[in-house]
């Protein structure tokens, strides 16, 4: 697994990393999510945004097709940091309010929702990214 470093327009590099979809891969998530943050200074965030990549990555693993995830951590903008997930699955996530009993499964995208500024999907012809967007510190 490499990761990716790409420079952007607002001056800080982008992060990507293909992994394997498995729940393991939450793990190396976080990890590119830390280094991203820390080389921008965006400490702060980490903890919030581990939860975020945690939840993302999980969602992938759970719903996507293939064999591989791509995780995504960007600076759109000065003010904002986005973390992604792109898989090959064109299935649009959905925020479930609905109470089920004692099923604690399907609830992480109302944590995403809690912690992040913004999130949503950005569908492609072959997949789909799903992102949540942290403001800077």
């Amino acid at each position: 697994m490499s990761v990716t470093a790409t420079p952007r327009p607002t001056g800080h590099p982008g992060y990507s990393q293909t992994m394997r979809r498995v729940p393991e891969s939450a793990e190396a998530a976080r990890k590119l999510v830390r280094a991203a943050l820390a080389a921008w200074g965006q400490e702060g965030l980490i903890e919030d945004a581990e939860l975020v990549i945690t939840e993302l990555v999980s969602n992938a693993v759970d719903h996507a097709r293939l064999g591989s995830i791509r995780v995504v951590v960007t600076r759109p903008s000065e003010t904002f940091v986005r973390l992604g997930v792109v898989d090959r699955s064109r299935d649009i996530p959905y925020l479930r309010t609905d109470s089920n009993g004692d099923n604690t499964r399907g609830r992480g995208l109302l944590l995403v929702d809690a912690l992040t500024d913004r999130w949503g999907t950005d569908r492609y012809r072959w997949g789909k990214q799903v992102w949540g967007e942290l403001k800077c510190g």
